[in-house]
């Protein structure tokens, strides 16, 4: 381990083999984090947080703070953060309420660029960008290898599906399906994010059916749950189809964008 001299950690804390704490940074009790992690000058990991394995955390982030909830009563909740993320400088990553899943849950290997917020009781999934200042109110699940622009803001309680990209400056107040270019305040859909989805290795076949699936579901100004039926029989039954189908039929409170 290397441990700056002025960095405060408490004798409750368990820090990995191998992890670097730069200085005048915090850490406080209940906190475990996991080998080869590297936490910058001046930042707070607050009781109750877990970071895994190989992270990077910069300057001046704050991590597992009590959720900005006023019903929050000072319950012994969690932060949770798994291996090999990035998180830039200025990020706030808050610890959940007892409602909902009860804990701030962060996969691997994303990217939370400065300034970024993830408040109370969020899911992150594995691969996500987060661009610099997009900000996830509470309760809100982010799903694999999705994209999120610059100065976005996304309602309580909303759903972002995997391999999705939503455009900077964008205020996301409803759930947001897989595979789907999003943007505007409030966000609207644009097609499907064909680029990402090529460079990531979707066959051919594979984006053709999720175009058709779009349109059907997004252009043919059929009641949703017709158009859900249309698919179901007209489509080619791919992984991915199921995927976007299911994300509808299990829509949020915030309903789907449009």
């Amino acid at each position: 381990m290397n441990i700056h001299p002025t960095a405060v950690i408490s004798n409750e804390a368990h820090i990995g083999e191998g992890v670097e704490i730069g200085p005048y940074t915090v850490i406080g009790p209940d906190v475990h984090i996991g080998k080869n992690t590297v936490i910058g000058p001046h930042v707070v990991v607050d009781a109750h947080t877990d970071i895994g394995e190989g992270c990077r955390i910069f300057q001046f982030s704050s991590i597992g703070a009590s959720p900005q909830d006023l019903k929050f009563k000072g319950e012994k909740t969690r932060v949770i953060i798994g291996n090999n993320n990035t998180i830039r400088e200025y990020v706030t990553i808050n610890r959940a309420t007892a409602a909902d899943i009860g804990v701030t849950i962060i996969g691997n290997n994303n990217l939370l660029m400065a300034y970024c917020h993830v408040a109370h009781n969020c899911k992150l999934g594995n691969n996500i960008v987060m661009a610099n200042a997009a900000n996830l109110a509470g309760h809100i699940h982010v799903d694999d290898y999705a994209i999120i622009g610059g100065l976005t803001g996304i309602h309580q309680f909303t759903r972002i599906g995997a391999h999705c990209i939503i455009g900077g400056a964008s205020a996301v107040a409803k759930d947001v399906p897989p595979f789907v270019m999003a943007s505007g305040n409030y966000a609207k859909l644009y097609g499907l994010n064909v680029i990402g989805l090529k460079r990531r290795g979707f066959k051919e076949e594979t984006i053709q059916a999720l175009k058709k699936v779009y349109k059907i579901v997004f252009r043919s100004s059929l009641l949703l749950s017709v158009a859900i039926a249309k698919v179901k029989a007209e489509v080619d039954d791919l992984p991915e189809v199921r995927q976007f189908v299911e994300f509808i039929e299990t829509r949020s409170s915030r309903g789907i964008s449009r």
